[in-house]
């Protein structure tokens, strides 16, 4: 598949902030067929790059013990400006989390807290210009938010990073909006104040596309994974979650056979 076109406010990058870098790897290797190399730890801190036939597909960092956070999948918005568009999140009722700062050679991350109370992640392009490759087996294949404050969150991503919001339900029982409309679209807002554990803030969520839900899930118990959802159909295929070996979210997907895009 060619090269993701990522335009800015898309989604362009996922990590995986982990207790045990070798675990991980370990566990999406076999499920995804990753494999991984390890950037330079002065430099890059150590960071895993995750690759699917070549192309980068995702991040590994440590977490350390002292972070006192929890396991979690990150995702990046590509953003033109990093510095504005921080400044833009903290007055849209946001919070910087990370202050905008440079990687080596690859581009400029930041991490904020949007106006719901989700944590997002910031990407301005350097040498490192998001997936390789998405919509496959083994790639990401949507991203999206679940929130506890749909209208502000709404709201947040419109007047920050300039989203195109359709709805696409907005009923009593499920309200969602997605970033473009259609197959076109690359992200997905739901409101999720029903069903989020007490405790468990708005989070950004990441569906990983597989051949077969069914067989990568046996696979994931089989490594050491739990379920949270157990597989299901849908309009926009089948669809399991689970939390790895470590404890992160993540969710497993296949697409219905004649479209890979919006769940």
């Amino acid at each position: 598949m060619p090269t993701p076109n990522i335009s800015p406010g898309d989604p362009c990058w996922i990590d995986l902030m982990t207790s045990d870098t070798a675990k991980s790897q370990q566990f999406y290797g076999a499920i995804f067929g990753w494999t991984f190399e390890t950037g330079d730890v002065d430099k890059y801190g150590g960071y895993i790059m995750a690759l699917k036939n070549g192309q980068p597909v995702a991040g590994i960092m440590k977490n350390e013990p002292d972070s006192k956070l929890p396991d979690i999948w990150t995702t990046y918005l590509r953003v033109e400006d990093i510095n504005a568009t921080a400044e833009a999140a903290a007055a849209q009722g946001g919070q910087v989390l990370v202050p905008p700062m440079e990687v080596p050679e690859q581009g400029h991350m930041s991490l904020v807290l949007d106006a719901s109370g989700a944590t997002v992640g910031l990407w301005q392009f350097g040498g490192h210009t998001g997936f390789g490759v998405h919509d496959e087996a083994g790639a990401p294949s949507w991203h999206e938010l679940h929130t506890r404050d749909f209208d502000t969150a709404v709201n947040f991503y419109q007047s920050v990073f300039d989203w195109d919001v359709h709805v696409m339900s907005d009923t009593p029982e499920f309200r969602y909006s997605t970033l473009g409309s259609g197959e076109q679209a690359r992200a997905g807002i739901m409101d999720a104040s029903a069903f989020l554990p007490e405790g468990v803030p708005s989070n950004w969520q990441v569906y990983l596309e597989v051949e077969d839900v069914d067989t990568s899930l046996a696979q994931a118990l089989s490594l050491g994974a739990s379920v949270v959802h157990p597989a299901e159909d849908s309009e926009f295929g089948r669809m399991a979650t689970i939390t790895d070996p470590t404890g992160a979210l993540v969710k497993l997907r296949t697409s219905p056979k004649e479209w890979n895009k919006e769940p």
